[in-house]
């Protein structure tokens, strides 16, 4: 997870990196087979089986430490760093929770994670022509996926039934959930993909190639609206709006003061005003944005306050050390603080989960490594700066489903939240 923009290290984590030799024609197929594996792990997200899933990641994971070993040392870059300590900070929670086998699981689940980023950090800095194959892997996908996804609209009403609340204010809205078979985790998958599908539009060169990432970002966009799901819309709403509004910044640099300062903030206005046309005047959307404002009068904001409040509990108890990472440790401890008849498998929101699991500082190192992913993609002004707005706006929108969600979590959402924090942590990006 080293960043080649820093000056070497003597550090005690570096110094097993390099220690084996090997020839550039070894790792050059290392290189090939690590691009393989990535691209069937990314084009196959939402279509594998969770064990199938485990295989990929761990041969990413071994890949990464078997490309380590015959690679010398290079300096830890900021997002690296922020990476490794929150991985340090989870170790220390997981000696001392309460269930410290059922964290170890988490913990293991973590490391697995973070090798996958470290091999698409190691792989994406040898050759830029790699973000681009990884995120048409992404995308084609994602296009399978939408696609899948929009033919249940002409499924029978009862074949997507489960998943209509009776006792929600937007009772008997039919939502389609694609190959995932859940529709938050469908929007999670897919709104990230519509930024970086907007951004291989434009930077893309072959008419083929643009039309096909149009088409993704259209047809994802679209499955993500039919979703129904209330913080999959408002993801996209922010990723879209920081992707266009980067984008303006970008094409009117060298555009007079005045008006650099005045279109975005036109931009700004006419977006809000079109918003508010939609919420008033569309009734499915109309139907939703009221269940945002029902407060404990709807079914699912009901469920979520409860889940909360009996996770800010466990947050007190454990402030500082959490409980362990992963979902195992949340399960063996949430029936002690849960309220009669509100079961949940996590706390529903990511910075709440956080806190759960890892506690304050945990937390904090999550905002550092979100500030420096922030600081870093905002410093992008050349050529390469739309792979940089792109990362930030699939990032923002991770973000915002995640303020009342835990989708994140999914090994189909997480791992396209690494593969943009590992495009913002190559060197070219600065070129």
């Amino acid at each position: 997870m080293a960043d080649a923009t820093d000056h070497p290290s003597s550090s005690l984590l570096l110094r097993w990196r390099g220690c084996l030799t090997a020839t550039a024609a070894v790792q050059q197929r290392l290189e090939r087979l690590s691009g393989v594996v990535l691209t069937l792990l990314l084009a196959s997200l939402p279509f594998v089986t969770r064990s199938g899933l485990g295989l990929e990641i761990a041969a990413a994971g071994l890949l990464w430490l078997l490309w380590s070993l015959i690679t010398p040392a290079e300096g830890i870059g900021a997002i690296s760093r922020w990476v490794l300590l929150y991985l340090a900070i989870a170790l220390v929670s997981t000696g001392f929770s309460p269930v410290p086998i059922a964290a170890t699981k988490g913990l293991l689940k973590l490391a697995s994670y973070l090798g996958v980023f470290a091999l698409m950090r190691t792989l994406l800095e040898r050759q830029i022509i790699w973000w681009d194959r990884l995120l048409a892997a992404l995308l084609g996908g994602g296009l399978l996926s939408s696609v899948l996804a929009l033919r249940q609209l002409y499924a029978s009403t009862e074949e997507l039934a489960g998943w209509a609340d009776p006792n929600s204010v937007s009772a008997g809205t039919i939502r389609i959930y694609g190959p995932l078979g859940n529709p938050n985790l469908l929007a999670g998958y897919l709104l990230p993909l519509v930024p970086l599908a907007c951004i291989a539009a434009l930077r893309w060169r072959r008419l083929s190639y643009r039309l096909v990432a149009a088409a993704t970002a259209l047809l994802a966009g679209a499955a993500t609206l039919f979703t129904y799901s209330r913080g999959g819309w408002l993801g996209l709403l922010v990723a879209l709006a920081l992707a266009g509004l980067l984008l303006l910044l970008r094409g009117t640099a060298h555009w007079p003061p005045l008006w650099r300062r005045l279109l975005p903030l036109g931009a700004l206005v006419v977006g809000g005003i079109v918003l508010a046309l939609a919420i008033t005047q569309l009734e499915p959307i109309r139907t939703r944005a009221m269940s945002l404002l029902a407060g404990r009068g709807d079914s699912s904001n009901n469920f979520r306050i409860n889940v909360w409040l009996a996770a800010l509990d466990m947050v007190q108890d454990r402030p500082w050390l959490g409980i362990g990472p992963g979902n195992t440790a949340f399960n063996s401890i949430y029936p002690l603080y849960q309220q009669p008849k509100f079961n949940a498998l996590s706390a529903y929101s990511v910075p709440l989960e956080i806190l759960v699991e890892t506690g304050i500082p945990g937390l904090l190192a999550c905002l550092g490594l979100l500030l420096s992913s922030i600081q870093r993609g905002l410093r992008i002004h050349g050529p390469q700066g739309l792979i940089a707005i792109g990362s930030l706006a699939a990032i923002a929108g991770l973000l915002t489903q995640g303020i009342t969600d835990t989708i994140f979590f999914r090994p189909e959402v997480q791992l396209i939240g690494w593969f943009a924090l590992a495009s913002l942590s190559v060197s070219w990006l600065r070129k």
